[in-house]
């Protein structure tokens, strides 16, 4: 007697189901490194000959990086591009806004776990067979588990984040990032392929080349001097703070959120009295955001034990609405930014909505906010993810 799974697994749309939800989880690694949406701010003190783009930051899921280019004209010469994070940071002091730092911290902490359980749900979802639906997303869930759970609050956390992570949190405290020698800097891109070449040579019982075992070296290299920068920073601020209350560096993502996050904000605005409770509530969100991720994982297995019903259905609907989600967030930051600005700054301006799409204005400065290169992969998994739930529903409906 043939079951509803035998149905699905001969069904001929099966295949192109599985290779449209590996186009989704390739899709997830891309828009994990792409810059997801842009903001610049320019004025008149800022000339487009020194500044092409105004004072530009791009926004990925793991921080905020700086958009301005390095201009190369006869009369301009620059070895370095202008740090536009610091640029904006200084800007918007002066108003009384917080640091770009202060938005997003507990996403772009998590996303790496969040993105990677979206990919196991999509690889769930197209799976006809429940036994092995649930081996498969036990397994991953399981792995993200043990991840995140190490990374959060092991010890030595930060050696399980990624190096872009950690090269925002570097630049939000004004640190030198640069000091890595020039020969040795990956891109995002180079350090992933690197990586994975490394896991495909082991896997195949075969030695990496010599190539991939240096560029793997100096991924680790990086990511050893952005810990150890992070590390200084930390111990030089447990120095100014009274014997009782200092902290022992443990290096695990919650330490480090809390302390980043109070210490960033306080690098404009010396107000301990309203930064500290702000501090708590950041690591507060984190562990909430670590059991919460936690639950949602014991959800989605046990509404894998079917291929039917709204659990189920949530495995490809929640990656679907990732650009929704998005910009919901994002849009939430910018009013906590434009009400919440604090009494130290130089000028007094009343609360504002800051411009979530297109172009606005405060005081001498036009702002403008667009979608990047990130945001349209995040509309096209959207596509590709929609296609998967039309004909995954028209497979159910056919084969009962």
């Amino acid at each position: 007697m043939r079951t509803p799974s035998d149905n699905l697994v001969s069904d001929k749309r099966t295949p192109l189901l599985f290779a449209l939800a590996l186009v989704g989880v390739g899709l997830l690694a891309a828009i994990y490194y792409a810059p997801i949406w842009w903001v610049s701010l320019t004025a008149p003190n800022y000339p487009p000959e020194a500044f092409p783009d105004g004072v530009r930051i791009h926004f990925h899921m793991n921080g905020v990086f700086n958009g301005c280019r390095k201009v190369g004209k006869t009369e301009i010469t620059e070895e370095q591009a202008l740090d536009c994070v610091h640029e904006m940071d200084t800007i918007n002091h002066y108003i009384g806004m917080y640091p770009i730092a202060a938005g997003g911290v507990v996403e772009s902490a998590f996303s790496p776990f969040i993105l990677s359980l979206f990919g196991v749900m999509l690889i769930g979802f197209v799976m006809p067979w429940m036994r092995a639906r649930l081996i498969v997303m036990g397994v991953g869930c399981a792995g993200i588990l043990v991840w995140m759970g190490l990374t959060h609050y092991g010890e030595d956390g930060l050696r399980f984040q990624n190096t872009g992570y950690l090269t925002a949190l570097v630049t939000t405290l004004g640190q030198d990032v640069r000091e890595v020698r020039e020969e040795h800097r990956l891109s995002a891109g180079e350090a992933l392929i690197a990586r994975l070449k490394a896991e495909l040579a082991v896997a195949q019982g075969e030695q990496p080349t010599e190539s991939v075992k240096s560029t793997a070296a100096a991924e680790q290299s990086e990511k050893a001097r952005l810990i150890a920068n992070l590390r200084s920073a930390f111990e030089k601020s447990q120095e100014r703070r009274p014997v009782a209350e200092r902290l022992d560096w443990t290096g695990s993502g919650a330490q480090t959120m809390q302390w980043h996050y109070e210490t960033s904000l306080g690098r404009y605005f010396n107000d301990p009295a309203q930064i500290a409770p702000m501090g708590r509530a950041m690591s507060a969100a984190g562990h909430v955001v670590f059991w919460g991720l936690i639950a949602a994982m014991l959800l989605l297995l046990w509404g894998a034990r079917r291929s039917s019903g709204p659990l189920y259905w949530l495995m490809i609907l929640v990656p679907i609405t990732l650009p929704l989600f998005f910009v919901i967030d994002y849009a939430a930051w910018l009013w906590w930014y434009g009400h919440n600005l604090n009494d130290l700054g130089a000028f007094t301006v009343k609360p504002f909505m800051p411009t979530v799409f297109g172009d606005g204005k405060v005081a001498q400065f036009s702002t403008h906010s667009y979608p990047y290169i990130g945001f349209g992969l995040m509309l096209l998994l959207s596509a590709v993810l929609g296609v998967v739930a039309l004909l995954r529903r028209k497979q159910l409906r056919e084969t009962g």
